[in-house]
């Protein structure tokens, strides 16, 4: 049996990325470190039988897709509201109330995706933005597992049939339907135009001090024509700029009752919000340029400590 010393250094540097793609499958967080911690328990207890046949990368690898799908096969899929309905194009429609029972997508801190992550020079920002987590869930978990670890991972064929002990050819088929899948459930990767540092802090900065202020004529030149707004667990969503706005306007906006403090979630700008002194969410930003192009707000308080206690340093937008 190894020392705690000896497998701490060989597993411990792929814990980050193992996090990473559990909460790919899973959708989320909490979910995903429980996953992380029982693919460590299992590796413990079956590091005396691992004999090198493969990378010990690779192996864990097997062990924590072999634990999400069995999870998975218990689980529903986590959607977000867009998941689930068409959008309202006018302020004044009814707001559904809300789903706390649903089972929502979770955002992820930005400190999940480590500098271990092979996605952030793979897959680069696209194998964690919301919208690529969001389309995931429409596929089978097997689909899930094979796209991830092809396209996000860049696992070989041969390597994913090896870890889902199955064939090539199978995992060839499998990633065709989860690529036709995607395409079917719509664009999880928008032409988006990322703002430079400059263009980024200033946008966030007024957008910040739109909502202090309660100023939605502020917020007209920094969303886009066609942005969209979706509010977990509420399922109603809008989109197009006279829907958010007037939303905005008449159910959120009031002076000085919001509190932004800047973070980073599924690797966009992002804030944790407190309606007064009370925790109130997450408020996840898709950039486009110098525009706002969706702003996706999980209005749960339980989610703001998992943001607090991993913030990403970063200057003050407000």
């Amino acid at each position: 049996m190894p020392s705690a010393a000896q497998f701490a250094a060989q597993t411990e540097p792929f814990r980050s990325e193992l996090l990473a793609h559990c909460y790919r499958m899973l959708g989320s967080v909490h979910d995903a470190e429980d996953l992380v911690q029982e693919t460590y328990l299992r590796a413990w207890r079956g590091f005396d039988g691992f004999q090198g046949r493969s990378s010990v990368r690779r192996w864990l690898y097997k062990i924590a897709t072999t634990a999400c799908l069995t999870a998975l096969e218990t689980r529903t899929r986590r959607p977000m509201p867009s998941g689930l309905g068409a959008p309202e194009e006018d302020h004044r429609a009814p707001v559904a109330p809300r789903e706390p029972a649903v089972a929502w997508l979770q955002p992820a801190p930005d400190t999940l995706f480590g500098a271990g992550d092979p996605a952030a020079v793979v897959g680069g920002r696209a194998g964690v933005r919301l919208a690529f987590i969001a389309a995931l869930q429409h596929l089978s978990a097997r689909q899930r597992a094979v796209l991830t670890l092809r396209d996000v991972l860049a696992f070989r064929t041969e390597e994913v049939a090896d870890l889902l002990e199955t064939t090539g050819a199978a995992v060839d088929s499998a990633l065709r339907r989860a690529r036709a899948r995607l395409t079917e459930a719509g664009p999880v990767q928008e032409e988006l135009a990322e703002p430079d540092e400059r263009t980024r802090r200033t946008l966030l900065d007024r957008y910040v001090d739109a909502f202090a202020r309660a100023d939605a004529d502020a917020l007209v030149d920094l969303l886009r024509a066609d942005v969209a707004m979706e509010m977990p667990p509420t399922p109603t969503w809008f989109a197009g700029r006279p829907a958010v706005l007037g939303f905005l306007a008449g159910h959120v906006l009031r002076p000085d009752r919001w509190r932004f403090t800047p973070t980073g979630a599924n690797g966009q700008p992002a804030f944790v919000v407190h309606r007064g002194a009370e925790p109130y969410g997450v408020q996840v930003l898709t950039l486009d340029g110098a525009r706002i192009a969706r702003i996706t707000a999980f209005n749960d308080p339980a989610l703001v400590p998992l943001f607090s206690s991993r913030r990403t340093p970063r200057a003050s937008a407000g």
